[in-house]
């Protein structure tokens, strides 16, 4: 082979690498949500659910009575010190976090951005719910409904703008749903953002908006620090139209909390002070393990 062949071939193999890059760059551009489809949820365990602590401190979905439902346009959402919630859509109640929590728990498995394949029978014995005609079409018009919001959540260095639910259609042949989330949502699932809430009891509040959302709330603290009724009443997106309608309310709701984590083995109290409430409870293991290492650190520091 002579000098020119060799730099030839040498040529040739240069220019079809930098047409392969180039080619590769295109295709990233073209479709820059194939960059992020590897993205997966943490993969906690089968007795919880993992949820956003933007969802369970604020009034996104709400304490609120089935009914009719008022449709908000970029609604600033009562919430948290820390939380900044603009939201878009029809109103979201605690029903509506049992379906969007049960989706997540599905896809958590499979990366972020591709399609979850899922029948209206998994997700509803998922939900603890009967296999109805009923129930199959309230299942599919709350997941219409999480299909059509816009949610603009910050919560310190990160943030999320999208829908909770990116697609869904259902195949009327298979009966299957297709659902697809947006990878943008891992965003809210930082190591110190979501909670892996207790699914048995959660589920053992069913219809009780109220104790839905004060377990949810309190289930995100490791250790609560007292709190006003007023703030509560704010946060929970209460409909109650006195404050004290919505005390006697509470302090129903608060007992059926500590009967459900009685009965689940977990330790759950609260009591009424000046106007302000106070609670302790056992915690998720994973808090209690947060609180230990806590603890430890603070041992360490006063040697």
């Amino acid at each position: 082979m002579t000098e020119l062949d060799k730099f030839n071939g040498e040529w040739a193999a240069m220019m079809a690498e930098k047409a392969r890059l180039r080619r590769s760059r295109d295709q990233q551009q073209a479709s820059p949500a194939k960059n992020l489809t590897c993205i997966q949820l943490t993969l906690w365990p089968e007795a919880v659910r993992g949820i956003p602590n933007a969802a369970l401190r604020s009034a996104l979905f709400g304490a609120v009575r089935m009914g009719a439902r008022p449709y908000l346009e970029r609604q600033k959402i009562h919430s948290q010190e820390g939380i900044a919630i603009h939201y878009t859509g029809a109103r979201l109640d605690q029903a509506d976090l049992d379906v969007w929590s049960t989706v997540l728990h599905i896809a958590r498995v499979q990366s972020l951005g591709t399609e979850c394949r899922v029948t209206a029978y998994q997700l509803l014995k998922s939900l603890g719910k009967t296999d109805s005609g009923k129930n199959r079409d309230t299942l599919s018009r709350r997941l219409s409904r999480l299909n059509a919001t816009g949610l603009d959540v910050k919560i310190g260095h990160h943030s999320y703008e999208g829908s909770l639910i990116a697609e869904v259609y259902r195949d009327e042949v298979t009966l299957e749903y297709f659902i697809t989330l947006s990878p943008k949502l891992v965003a809210l699932f930082g190591a110190d953002q979501f909670t892996q809430v207790e699914w048995a009891i959660r589920h053992a509040l069913d219809g009780k908006p109220l104790s839905q959302w004060l377990h949810g709330f309190y289930s995100s603290h490791a250790k609560p620090y007292p709190m006003s009724v007023q703030r509560i009443y704010e946060l929970c997106g209460s409909q109650a139209a006195l404050i004290s309608d919505f005390k006697k309310d509470l302090k129903r709701s608060l007992d059926h909390v500590v009967e459900a984590c009685s009965a689940n083995g977990q330790r759950f109290r609260y009591e009424f002070k000046n106007n302000l409430v106070f609670v302790k409870h056992s915690g998720s293991p994973s808090q209690q393990r947060h609180i230990a290492k806590r603890v430890r650190a603070l041992k360490q520091q006063k040697r």
